[in-house]
């Protein structure tokens, strides 16, 4: 299993082959189509002019990741607020896991386990952190007894209601439908 994104092969050759960018794309989806949050890392490797590193991205001079993140084109229209965000996501590996990402869900004993992990990162809330785990299940085998649970509705095998449920141009399709309803129900709800 792997990530297969509508997107450059590169990028999606790093997503599959380095943990701190699959992290990375989950904290960047937000308010930005999944494309693009998702090929930032690897358009950030780039950047940098090497592999990404927890440690190097934690320590880097705020203003400086800033000024990487903005750089046209932005890697997020938040580029100044993700550039941070990245930053908080990357000092928590540093001091949880030794710098290595993987070891968000190494070792873990459960799927709850692996949710409180995901969801003690900085910007990850219940939902975000459910689509993560659920990331990790479906695309990456990591399946903790109880990971289907823990990941809610996200973890459900015939879902298409988020990345994790991408695998090619139709799935993709159907994800977006759902989220397009999912935002129509919740200003229904709203205005009702």
């Amino acid at each position: 299993m792997a990530l297969a994104l509508p997107i450059d092969s590169a990028a999606n050759d790093l997503l599959n082959r380095d943990p701190l960018a699959r992290i990375l794309g989950m904290v960047l989806d937000q308010q930005i189509p999944m494309e693009k949050a998702f090929s930032s890392p690897y358009v950030l490797a780039q950047r940098l002019g090497h592999d990404l590193d927890a440690g190097e991205l934690a320590g880097y001079d705020p203003e400086q990741l800033i000024a990487v993140f903005a750089q046209p084109p932005a890697l997020h229209r938040f580029p100044k607020a993700m550039a941070a965000r990245v930053q908080e996501v990357c000092q928590v590996i540093v001091d949880r896991y030794d710098g290595d990402a993987a070891g968000l869900w190494t070792g873990v004993t459960d799927g709850r386990e692996l949710f409180d992990r995901i969801a003690g990162l900085p910007g990850f809330g219940k939902q975000k952190a459910q689509i993560f785990l659920a990331l990790l299940g479906k695309r990456f085998d990591v399946r903790p007894q109880g990971w289907q649970e823990a990941a809610g509705g996200y973890g459900d095998p015939d879902a298409y209601r988020s990345v994790a449920d991408v695998t090619d141009g139709e799935s993709l399709r159907r994800v977006r439908e759902y989220k397009q309803q999912m935002k129509a129900a919740a200003k229904a709800k709203a205005a009702g």
